[in-house]
């Protein structure tokens, strides 16, 4: 038996300022797009079982249009492919807070053949594929229903579905998991009574046990994307995202199916800027952008560049970065300051914390309301603080 094993997804998900002739975010086509892409993909190799493992959504009431993108690749899914099973389980962006505002995901069991769980715990039992399906979604694992019942042992094959974060299976290294999902103790999957376990919510495809698998997202739609690229270096897929082909035979085997991309990530080798004046930090900095093989046009691009003052950003050439973020889609010049040692005044002497991190020690702190994620919210901070310091260096 042949499975499609998707998840993150993140239809609806908006970046940066540029628009498509039609008035579109550019980032919200490039997730759309990287979605049709997979389907023509999943169309060619026709599985018998698709899973959808959560984040079908980028938000809890995504825009018409990418709520009719989701069902039109979806009907295309079930007219291509008649036969398939599909299964979708709601995750941390799907689900609301309020239970009674209800689920989107629901309107896609009207196309038929397309099962959805959106709340609770539940099994599907597919007689024809000799095979159970135990989906716990996001709310479940929320709602402390961390018990998976295993089904009926009758069953043939036994597959788990789930959207969460596995406790201690994944690298905090690179911070680069999203925030809101929830905390699953490796105890409670019981890994090795399933033939396959799906997992959603990490956006690099990895394997967390022989048969326990995230399958990644479609595109990067994190708020830490070069955080993603660390990660899929380590797991020999630099820049590279897609979906799992599973095939449930005496010995599982697990493909990543890759997705063509709308465009590239370049994270730059970072710049040490100590010691350095205005004109030979432009120098290093053009001399790194035409370092990129096929340029920068229409990429997502970081420029990190360590130790430079104030007064140093502010002679840099600013028509040359102007040209570069013409260029790219988005093009990120990092400029960090040297650290501050306070030597006079109030207090022992030591580091002064930047307005950045003033900003999010005050965040931490402040009393929030229940509907507000407290790290959400201080990662925004952190980027808008990044763009205002950018600003400031322009004038």
């Amino acid at each position: 038996m042949k499975l499609a094993h998707l998840a993150d997804l993140h239809l609806g998900f908006r970046q940066y300022y540029r628009l498509t002739p039609n008035g579109v975010n550019q980032r919200e086509a490039d997730v759309a797009q990287a979605f049709g892409r997979a389907i023509d993909d999943l169309v060619q190799v026709e599985p018998d079982l698709i899973l959808l493992a959560g984040d079908l959504f980028h938000s809890v009431r995504p825009t018409n249009a990418a709520i009719l993108h989701a069902f039109n690749q979806l009907r295309r899914l079930r007219v291509e492919l008649p036969g398939a099973e599909i299964i979708i389980v709601a995750g941390n962006h799907d689900t609301p807070r309020s239970v009674e505002t209800g689920s989107i995901l629901r309107l896609f069991e009207a196309l038929g053949g397309i099962h959805v769980v959106a709340t609770a715990i539940t099994e599907l039992v597919f007689d024809h594929l000799d095979l159970s399906v135990v989906c716990v979604p996001h709310a479940a694992l929320m709602a402390g229903q961390s018990g998976i019942s295993l089904p009926g042992l009758n069953r043939c094959k036994r597959i788990l579905v789930t959207h969460g974060e596995i406790a201690g299976a994944l690298s905090r290294e690179s911070s680069n998991l999203e925030y809101g999902g929830a905390l699953v103790e490796p105890g409670d999957l019981q890994v090795d009574s399933w033939d396959y376990v799906a997992l959603g919510h990490y956006h690099v495809a990895s394997k967390v046990a022989t048969n326990a698998w995230y399958c990644g997202a479609l595109e990067y739609v994190s708020t830490n994307p070069w955080g993603e690229l660390l990660d899929e270096a380590r797991e020999g897929r630099r820049g590279r995202k897609g979906w799992l082909l599973v095939q449930l035979e005496e010995e599982l085997q697990v493909e990543f199916r890759p997705v063509p991309l709308a465009r590239n990530l370049v994270d730059l080798e970072p710049i040490q800027g100590d010691g350095l004046g205005a004109a030979d930090l432009d120098r290093v900095i053009a001399e790194r952008v035409a370092s990129v093989p096929d340029g920068i046009a229409d990429n997502i691009v970081r420029q990190v560049v360590f130790d430079v003052p104030r007064p140093i950003a502010r002679d840099m050439d600013q028509q040359q970065i102007r040209e570069f973020k013409a260029k790219a889609l988005h093009y990120n010049l990092d400029i960090r300051r040297p650290p501050t040692e306070r030597t006079v005044g109030i207090g022992a002497p030591g580091r002064r914390q930047t307005l950045s991190e003033l900003v999010s020690d005050y965040l931490s702190r402040r009393v929030l309301t229940a509907e507000v994620d407290r790290k959400e919210l201080m990662s925004l901070a952190a980027e808008y603080m990044n763009e205002v310091e950018q600003d400031l260096l322009e004038e």
